[in-house]
């Protein structure tokens, strides 16, 4: 990050605020990047899986930049603050989940499933509308591998075999895929927050 993108807590102020309520693309970009790398190094320290981090920073900037449309936020220089609570709220809520999932005793009866609610069958279908998206404008072999590797679950030595490659090198491929997904991911999301 540059020097000109390195803000200061007093630099968020009404008028930083104001842009990124109206949907100004380099406040928007500038708000992703700095919180970005923010959340991603404390929720390192508190977040297991990768994919969970990924989600939790996405959620973070989603219900912030919601708030700040909707409500607005009264005390700009507090910003980062706000953002911090709003992430360990999303945190915590993650936590939950998990901690109620693992906790489901094998002999417990079985529950009335209520189903999930509009907005989270409408929030899914956009997510995997947006990764099937994402993993098409991907080169074919990265594309194969991430399907065969995360969708189908398969053997990691049967997917060698596939590739014709030992198990170090699938390593370095799927490193590689992976990347190119994060990427296309990150310009994809930088795209929505951008209008």
């Amino acid at each position: 990050m540059d020097q000109e993108e390195q803000l200061d807590v007093t630099s968020f102020d009404k008028e930083y605020l104001q842009k990124l309520k109206d949907g100004d693309s380099e406040t928007q970009r500038h708000f992703t990047r700095y919180f970005g790398e923010l959340l991603s190094i404390k929720l390192r320290n508190r977040v297991r899986s990768p994919h969970l981090i990924e989600e939790v920073r996405q959620e973070t900037f989603l219900r912030v930049l919601l708030i700040v449309r909707r409500d607005g936020v009264d005390h700009p220089e507090r910003l980062g603050g706000f953002v911090n609570s709003v992430c360990n709220n999303v945190v915590m809520e993650v936590f939950r989940n998990e901690s109620r999932s693992a906790q489901m005793p094998e002999t417990a009866p079985d529950v009335v499933d209520e189903g999930p609610s509009p907005e989270a069958i409408l929030f899914t279908r956009q997510r995997k509308s947006q990764v099937l998206k994402i993993l098409e404008s991907l080169p074919e072999k990265d594309r194969e591998l991430l399907r065969q590797v995360f969708l189908e679950e398969r053997d990691k030595d049967e997917i060698c075999r596939t590739f014709h490659v030992d198990r170090e090198y699938l390593r370095v491929l799927l490193h590689r895929a992976k990347a190119r997904f994060r990427n296309e991911l990150e310009r994809t999301a930088e795209k929505l927050f951008t209008g």
